[in-house]
């Protein structure tokens, strides 16, 4: 009988003691990756550190007219197959001037995008985003969600079996009626064709708040309540513009509070796109620069470095 108490008390002690190493070991189910332009990252012994299998690229809708844009989205995708790293296809301006860029037509998307959908499709690449930041005056598609919808269906159409991120929207005023818009214009027949939906917050990562995604999660879901949700682009930033003069101290922050704000919507978000990997400039950022830089543009590491990498630790990849 001795023994036997003995015996209990020694399994009970043990189940004590690594309860907490089980639960120390659980992972938030929200895959983790990096956005980034430089095909060179995927060598870089430091992105390689934190285990990050999944990255974003953004290319301009009409890529396929420029050489020197396929032959640099050829070495993005090349790289990343390499390195075993799956990439998230994002179609973007081609003009970043506010309001100036030519919004192309249903015809032109289907053209040269479905160029682009093509090429890449065959080299692996079966996630990709309808339009970048959708609402955002850089983008030609920010007072025409009719037409950004319209740019959905023929994705939808001209790449099956595809992920593809229906809406990609930015956490600013005005976002719930861009989307209200955008519904409207898809229809009610087409609501199940939208499976997956993009937020950029980067509003509320850097100023600690969570009201800008919650504002979007609530009003997509208000039509399809199911709806997937990527983070395709947040970021801690460096420094941008004269709200956020540079302070890499401010950054890990901010990097920190990004981790924070995805595990308190993980029942809705399934991925985090971090921006980015390489700073816009070598020893710390510029004010007025946009920079959200993990590294210096030489491959130094930031603070902000660290603590993406411990944060991201809990997660799945």
């Amino acid at each position: 009988m001795r023994r036997f108490l003995l015996l209990t008390m020694t399994t009970l002690l043990a189940a004590c003691v690594l309860a907490p190493l089980g639960h120390a070991a659980t992972k938030y189910k929200v895959a983790v990756g990096l956005g980034d332009q430089s095909a060179s990252m995927f060598s870089n012994a430091d992105f390689k550190a934190l285990k990050v299998k999944k990255a974003r690229y953004f290319i301009p809708w009409d890529a396929a007219k420029h050489a020197d844009q396929l032959t640099r989205a050829d070495d993005y995708v090349n790289a990343a197959k390499k390195a075993k790293v799956k990439v998230f296809m994002h179609i973007s301006t081609a003009d970043l001037r506010a309001k100036k860029g030519h919004l192309p037509s249903v015809a032109e998307y289907k053209t040269y995008v479905g160029k682009l959908v093509k090429r890449y499709k065959a080299k692996g690449v079966t996630d990709w985003g309808t339009w970048n930041e959708e609402n955002h005056k850089s983008q030609e598609t920010w007072d025409n969600p009719k037409r950004a919808a319209q740019f959905f269906l023929a994705m939808k159409s001209m790449c099956k079996g595809c992920h593809v991120v229906a809406l990609d929207v930015l956490d600013q005023a005005g976002d719930t009626r861009y989307i209200a818009r955008w519904f409207a214009a898809l229809g009610k027949k087409n609501y199940s064709k939208a499976t997956i939906f993009g937020i950029h917050n980067y509003s509320d990562t850097n100023r600690n708040r969570s009201t800008g995604t919650s504002r979007i999660l609530k009003k997509i879901k208000s039509y399809r309540p199911k709806a997937d949700f990527w983070l395709t682009e947040t970021g801690g930033l460096a420094g941008f513009g004269r709200s956020f003069p540079c302070s890499l101290t401010r950054q890990v922050k901010s990097v920190k509070y990004m981790f924070t704000l995805t595990k308190k919507f993980r029942s809705d978000i399934t991925r985090l796109y971090s921006y980015n990997f390489y700073g816009t400039t070598d020893a710390q950022c510029k004010d007025g620069l946009f920079d959200a830089g993990l590294v210096e543009a030489d491959g130094s590491k930031r603070p902000a470095f660290a603590t993406f990498k411990s944060q991201a630790a809990s997660f799945t990849r």
